[in-house]
């Protein structure tokens, strides 16, 4: 790339920026069409040169514009997508464990799914955006053998060892079935010590092995012999370490199924995998339930939330 390539495009975020952006912030009303032409078709890279363009040209934060000229689910997915991949991660682990109430699932999901380098990056944001170490937060709202999991996981110290030892994947196999299926009550700390350090690749062999000692695959065990928040994080781990997009795709599944629509999960999931792993969840949506996500979407949603999802989506 030339040099006079990079200031073409330097130029070019500057004048698209503040040009489209100039729509929204006039009197005139709120062009929802053109926020997400702008927003949701670039990559998140191009979305921070858009704000810094945007901030040079007004004077004013980007996404302050945008809070007073949007509301509801479409001002949420358009804020979510301004942000970095680790400022939105600290924001939704922040926002789990706010107020009243804590969203052990939100916890789950973001710790139980991210790569140590993504866990370290949103550590640190969350540090510098919230004043509070991550760690310490999820002290103060969970606590027993859930704690000890998102702890374990907050330390971001899981191997990412793609070579699997098949004898250490055959003792962790038999050890998981004797701290569960086969005695009375689970000896839990055996389950999470195995569950939070191995590799996702060492995990799928430890399962494989699993087969030999249980009729039963580990996940339904753990289904029979856990319950509540514990069981919802051991099983993010066995799942996501499966198959990950086949995770989402499930959340995104239940977070439309039935009464009413769960617009976080789909926010949340849409948004953080959108260049990342998407077109795999996408896919996977269709193999699982037998149509395409898009036109779960279009059944469950409406309106310009609808139709930003729906871009981030692509067609089908």
């Amino acid at each position: 790339v030339t040099f006079t390539g990079v200031i073409f495009y330097y130029t070019y975020l500057y004048f698209y920026s503040t040009s489209h952006f100039r729509l929204f912030s006039s009197h005139e009303g709120v062009d929802e069409a053109t926020i997400v032409e702008v927003i949701a078709k670039r990559s998140n890279a191009q979305r921070q040169q858009i704000k810094e363009a945007y901030q040079q040209s007004t004077g004013k934060p980007l996404a302050d514009a945008l809070k007073k000229a949007l509301k509801s689910d479409f001002e949420e997915v358009v804020l979510a997508l301004l942000m970095t991949p680790p400022e939105y991660d600290a924001f939704e682990m922040k926002r789990a464990m706010k107020g009243l109430g804590t969203k052990e699932a939100v916890l789950s999901e973001i710790l139980g799914t991210r790569s140590n380098k993504e866990i370290t990056a949103m550590k640190n944001t969350f540090k510098e955006d919230y004043g509070q170490l991550l760690d310490e937060q999820i002290k103060g709202e969970v606590s027993g053998d859930l704690e000890n999991t998102l702890l374990a996981l907050c330390k971001a110290t899981r191997s990412e060892d793609h070579n699997i030892d098949d004898g250490l994947a055959k003792s962790d196999a038999k050890a998981l079935f004797e701290a569960g299926e086969n005695r009375v009550g689970t000896v839990c700390s055996v389950l999470i010590d195995v569950l939070t350090t191995r590799s996702e690749a060492q995990l799928c062999k430890i399962f494989q092995h699993y087969g030999k000692y249980s009729k039963q695959g580990l996940a339904k065990v753990l289904e029979s012999e856990l319950h509540g928040d514990l069981e919802d994080c051991l099983m993010a781990l066995v799942k996501s370490a499966w198959n990950k997009p086949a995770f989402f795709a499930e959340k995104l599944h239940l977070a439309m199924k039935g009464l009413g629509t769960n617009t976080d999960t789909l926010t949340r999931i849409l948004v953080s995998r959108s260049e990342i792993d998407l077109l795999k969840i996408i896919q996977e949506y269709k193999r699982m339930y037998g149509k395409p996500l898009q036109e779960a979407i279009l059944q469950e949603t409406s309106g310009d939330y609808e139709k930003i999802l729906l871009t981030l989506c692509g067609t089908q």
